[in-house]
């Protein structure tokens, strides 16, 4: 029998595996790119990984396999006059790579974009990974409605 996968909106009872999940995204980044440009406390993950969720800050959509969770994606909500108002962030977006061309990253943006309409946001907007290396994420999203906006990702890190 097929092992069907189930798409679930997940609360602080499975900030651990998510967490897990995202660390691998971190680390798949700093492979395929030889450059070291996250330098995550696990601990420290989890306990922001928790809080965001039970804040309600961090939407997070589990798609599980049996009772193991093999992607997510995870959103948070912004505002900007350009967008009219509210609009959702996909912050990360995993699918373990044993499970990737099979239709579950696409069915997690689906349900993302369920999501997105019932809470009235004007548009979803997401960050690629870095190119050339994440070529076939960026046509993943075209192929998944998304378009390519321009620009960079920019960021100015505050230190204590």
């Amino acid at each position: 029998m097929k092992n069907i996968i189930q798409y679930q909106w997940i609360g602080i009872q499975h900030v651990t595996e998510i967490n897990k999940l995202a660390i691998c995204l971190t680390h798949e980044i700093i492979e395929r790119t030889g450059v070291k440009h996250f330098d995550i406390d696990v601990a420290h993950s989890e306990v922001l990984c928790r809080n965001f969720i039970e804040q309600e800050k961090y939407y997070v959509l589990a798609a599980f396999k049996d009772q193991e969770v093999i992607g997510f994606g995870a959103l948070c909500e912004s505002y900007a006059l350009y967008a009219e108002g509210a609009f959702g962030i996909l912050q990360e977006f995993f699918v373990l790579p044993e499970y990737r061309s099979q239709n579950i990253g696409q069915a997690l943006i689906q349900q993302i974009q369920y999501f997105a309409e019932s809470k009235q946001w004007k548009r979803i907007e997401l960050c690629t990974p870095p190119l050339p290396e994440f070529d076939r994420t960026v046509v993943f999203y075209q192929q998944n409605g998304f378009e390519r906006t321009g620009g960079y990702k920019m960021k100015w890190v505050i230190t204590p």
